[in-house]
């Protein structure tokens, strides 16, 4: 199939290398001709796991291609996904101009019938809206559906070849046959193909991050409980997580989730839901805890070395908002870094890959380590964001002579208390009992 994937943000690059891999003819469109010009040669502006050599195998065999011609490449497809970005605003409601824009576009450009997708995450009624903008430029037939993403950052590739279903909101039965023959290669392994009406795909996607996000924050509240109580939020979480009805995944504590796509994507549904005169009080909780434990660590560490941390060097390890990605948008350890620098400290940070995105955030306020020892030489506290497979076995004699003082707060609960304790460290997690908390330093 003929397709044109407008947007090569971190969604559209993923979406038009998997199509090319499964043999269609994709041109993907950018009005940024450095990333352009870079996309070209194979090199790609984000780090993700099996990207770079899908899109530097489809180029090679001429599957894909990058351009700034918006236009040309509407006219060069028969199928148009919309992948541009849809950024908060100030009420935080999705920013609809992007994909707005590209709609007249497609409707100028248009030159026979067309099948537009919003892969973008837009609340609902937005196809209508794309359709609107569509029709006032031309009177070729045009589809508008609705075909929301679930890629995981991390691990995006595998989540599109595999995914575990694919949702079409569909408005016409050619439009559901072409899409339906479009992902029948990703759907052997028996994933299924859910075909529905566009505002029920629209919702999907903001109710299923809201969802995964609700459960986060939920389970942030139990480790909160269990602190005061004594308990072991590990136990709990296996606890609960071990009834069918309710599943293991996204029940593990932390210091709240961050990145492209939760923080923003509940915001644009607490406002969607406010607008239609729907209860959003629930998410609105959602929020609340996860911004109370984005600033977890961050107190903590001020209530053990005071708040004129003047003289006091901390180390950081991990800056993503997660593993397995340079994405820091919205991550919990920017919060942090900016209350120590606030209160004096000096910050050395380490993360396998977000190094150079720490960089755009932070500039030389804070030192970058090498390596996630280097970070702790003369630290007086070491503070944990991000739960990489390098941080998970380290050698902790190391990290006992490296530091200044030997103080850990994991906000990740990589370690056993019990062990972190016998081996000399003073170790605070989430939700799990702290030891040896309180000597001066």
């Amino acid at each position: 199939m003929r397709i044109a994937v407008i947007g090569s943000g971190y969604v559209g690059l993923v979406v038009g290398a998997c199509l090319a891999e499964s043999g269609n003819d994709v041109v993907s469109a950018d009005i940024d001709e450095g990333k352009v010009a870079r996309l070209n040669r194979g090199e790609i502006p984000i780090y993700e796991p099996g990207l770079e050599p899908l899109i530097r195998n489809n180029l090679q065999a001429g599957r894909i291609r990058y351009t700034t011609d918006v236009a040309e490449a509407v006219r060069a497809s028969d199928i148009v996904f919309i992948a541009v970005g849809t950024p908060p605003g100030e009420d935080g409601s999705a920013d609809l101009k992007h994909v707005l824009a590209v709609s007249a576009t497609i409707g100028q450009a248009a030159n026979g019938e067309k099948i537009v997708i919003t892969k973008s995450t837009v609340p609902v009624g937005t196809a209508r809206r794309v359709r609107q903008e569509i029709e006032r430029y031309t009177d070729h037939p045009v589809h508008v559906c609705s075909n929301p993403e679930f890629l995981k950052e991390g691990a995006a590739v595998d989540d599109f070849m595999k995914p575990d279903r694919v949702v079409l909101g569909v408005d016409s039965e050619h439009a559901a046959e072409v899409l339906a023959d479009l992902y029948a290669p990703f759907v052997r392994t028996g994933a299924s193909i859910m075909i529905m009406d566009v505002p029920s795909a629209e919702i999907t996607k903001y109710a299923a991050n809201a969802m995964l996000a609700t459960r986060i924050s939920f389970m942030n509240a139990v480790a909160q409980l269990c602190e005061v109580a004594g308990a072991d939020v590990d136990s709990v979480r296996r606890g609960i997580g071990s009834d069918a009805r309710i599943g293991s995944s996204f029940l593990f504590p932390g210091v709240g989730y961050g990145g492209s796509c939760f923080p923003k994507d509940v915001k644009a549904l607490v406002r969607t839901m406010e607008e239609m005169g729907a209860d959003a009080s629930v998410l609105r909780a959602v929020e609340s805890v996860n911004e109370g434990q984005k600033r977890l660590l961050l107190d903590r560490l001020v209530r053990r070395l005071g708040e004129d941390l003047s003289g006091r060097t901390i180390a950081i390890w991990g800056l993503a908002f997660k593993p397995n990605t340079d994405d820091m948008r919205e991550a919990p350890s920017i919060v942090t870094i900016e209350g120590l620098l606030d209160r004096g400290a000096r910050v050395v940070a380490h993360d396998p890959v977000a190094m150079d995105e720490a960089r755009h955030v932070f500039g030389d306020r804070i030192g970058y380590a090498r390596s996630n020892y280097e970070a702790l030489e003369g630290a007086d506290a070491l503070v944990i964001h991000t739960e990489w497979q390098p941080y998970r076995r380290p050698d902790f004699a190391r990290m006992l002579h490296a530091m200044a003082h030997p103080i850990v707060l994991d906000g990740r609960n990589l370690w056993e208390p019990e062990d972190m304790i016998e081996l000399g460290f003073e170790y605070t997690c989430v939700g799990r009992s702290a030891g040896r908390a309180g000597r001066p330093v």
